[in-house]
């Protein structure tokens, strides 16, 4: 391929970046519309009945293109915020979507409202319009979470206070996170890096680099940790608060709500994951003594075994992923291709970004962008290929009403980890001596490791936290011993260095957005995996199938989704077992190779 720019375009969503007057007119535009919306809910007083039809129709209509203008812009700012975390006009734009959102969450709430005030007679005969076909489930949805909460007046209180008292905790941590910086030493010289440069070099090849890196973070996190704590605290004692009010005795009953998947699925999933922990404990052990270690320190678990790693180029990593799409389904290829010329991508190795990657999408454009930073490892590759399964997935739901576009985290996970896995499968498929063929195992278990261990700490640190919370503020010292209580057991403590201030390091703790941002990440990967099996036993035929599957994800529940395209009761253990066994398949390699 020839010659990619590595910054994304814009411009072609709106012009002039955070100092857009095309901008400020479609905000104007949709704050009036907004508010004239809201009007209207505020005036239906008495419940629709099916002589109403057409009248409900275009309400959820308006309601469904609002939201979509809203996601549009929001998605906009997201970008102006991470391409640059010191853009002054990007932080007001990004407040203002803040209010903006309250507006609309009191719309939300209103809506949710007069669906709950509909009787179920009218209701049944309301949604048999053909308008609405294509949405029922969307709109079943709402009204069930509906009369879960409280009224629509208290949950406009809710929604209004939370964008000073809620959402501005979380603007905090990335205010905070703008003015970090990191120093050490680094090929003789000092440097002063940013924390996502800072944190490419935890998986560099040499140790003394790695270690330094690490403790340079560290320090960083350990001294703004007074700080990223009263954000967190906050964060958490607002949730617990709204929790109460709503009768909501389970910390876990929004996230579930959301990711549309039952406890039970979850807990059989974390049963089954604690069964195979020992063998990836044991390719910990292997990898400990191929670096001359007695045992892993938490910075080498992801540190290439050949210090001689080369490095890929963008174009390389580029061609690589399309190439490997290709095998598997052309559609996947052909997308990539024009997301990495079209400028889709933002992979640019420099200051003022914000760490970490993702995929947003424009749905009135129907495009998406993918934010990460390419330094030319192997794992920059996957991370690619990674968010072009996001926007791959995102792609076959475009031409899909709006509300049936609405799919969970968990299941976004899936064609963005089915992707890492096309790629990984490849490159270790292509590897042309027994030392390849070790270090791509190696890369493939080490994610394997940040999936299954890593993020089950998450999961632990965080459920102990918001159980300690609820009897009040929570302290540094405190919030570090959990962290790294988690971290033993997750990881059967098989490392002799954790990370106690990875709390503080991991914005996903401080996303006001969703909660629980850390299980999806693990059901997304053993749920793709999975797919996958299904996908090596059939063959090319499998990638109808999959699209099918993928353009699902935001009309099912999670078990639904499973039973309808792979024939499976994700409540048992049988399907996650066949994850699991396949994955452990690399171990058992991994431990032969390397006798």
């Amino acid at each position: 391929m020839e010659k990619l720019n590595q910054q994304w375009d814009l411009e072609s969503i709106f012009q002039s970046g955070s100092k857009s007057d095309e901008f400020q007119d479609f905000l104007n535009s949709l704050t009036e519309s907004i508010s004239r919306f809201r009007s209207e809910l505020e005036l239906k007083t008495i419940p629709f009945t099916v002589n109403e039809a057409q009248a409900f129709s275009r309400l959820v209509r308006t309601y469904e293109t609002l939201t979509k203008q809203f996601h549009e812009a929001h998605a906009y700012v997201e970008c102006l915020t991470a391409q640059n975390i010191k853009d002054v006009n990007a932080s007001l734009a990004n407040n203002r979507i803040q209010s903006l959102g309250a507006e609309l969450n009191a719309c939300d709430s209103l809506f949710e409202n007069i669906l709950r005030q509909i009787s179920d007679l009218s209701w049944s005969e309301l949604l048999k319009n053909s308008d609405l076909k294509e949405v029922q489930f969307a709109l079943r949805e709402k009204r069930e979470i509906s009369k879960k909460k409280l009224s629509s007046d208290q949950e406009q209180l809710i929604s209004g206070l939370a964008v000073d008292g809620y959402h501005a905790w979380e603007d905090l941590y990335y205010s905070l996170i703008g003015k970090m910086h990191i120093d050490l030493e680094k090929d003789g010289k000092n440097e002063t890096l940013s924390v996502s440069q800072a944190n490419n070099l935890l998986d560099d090849a040499d140790r003394n680099v790695r270690g330094k890196a690490f403790e340079a973070l560290e320090s960083a996190w350990s001294e703004y940790a007074d700080l990223f704590a009263a954000a967190l605290n906050h964060i958490a004692g607002y949730r617990i608060a709204a929790y109460k009010a709503r009768g909501w005795e389970n910390i876990l009953d929004e996230p579930l709500d959301y990711n549309r998947m039952s406890e039970q699925t979850l807990t059989t999933m974390w049963t089954e994951i604690n069964k195979y922990k020992p063998k990836l404990a044991t390719f910990m052990e292997r990898k400990a003594q191929l670096l001359g270690l007695k045992k892993l320190s938490w910075y080498d678990v992801d540190a290439p075994l050949s210090k001689n790693s080369s490095k890929l180029t963008y174009e390389d990593a580029a061609d690589f992923i399309i190439e490997h799409f290709q095998s598997f389904n052309p559609k996947m290829a052909s997308f990539a291709k024009e997301a990495l010329e079209n400028r889709w991508i933002e992979a640019e190795n420099r200051a003022d970004k914000r760490p970490g990657g993702f995929c947003t999408n424009f749905p009135i454009a129907e495009q998406s962008r993918i934010f990460m930073t390419f330094s030319g490892t192997a794992s920059n590759r996957s991370t690619l290929a990674h968010e072009l399964g996001h926007a791959y997935h995102q792609s076959l739901m475009n031409k899909l009403p709006y509300l049936s576009q609405n799919y969970a985290m968990n299941v976004a996970e899936t064609a963005s980890t089915f992707s890492e896995m096309i790629v990984s499968d490849a490159a270790q498929a292509v590897a042309k001596t027994k030392e390849e063929r070790i270090n791509f195992l190696a890369d493939k278990l080490e994610r394997c490791v940040a999936l299954l261990m890593n993020i089950h700490a998450r999961f632990l640190f965080e459920t102990r936290f918001y159980a300690e919370r609820k009897q009040g503020v929570v302290s540094v010292k405190r919030l570090n011993q959990l962290m790294i209580d988690a971290q033993r057991e997750a990881y059967l403590d098989s490392l002799d260095v954790y990370h106690p201030t990875f709390w503080a390091s991991k914005l996903h703790f401080f996303i006001t957005d969703w909660p629980f941002y850390n299980f999806p990440y693990t059901f997304g990967f053993l749920f793709s995996t999975g797919i996958y099996v299904q996908a090596l036993q059939e063959g090319p035929k499998f990638a109808d199938r999959y699209d099918a599957l993928l353009r699902d994800t935001g009309r099912m529940t999670t078990e639904e989704l499973a039973e309808k395209h792979l024939n499976v009761d994700l409540t048992k253990p049988a399907f996650w077992q066949s994850a699991l066994d396949y994955i452990m398949r690399d171990v058992d390699e991994f431990l032969e190779l390397t006798e």
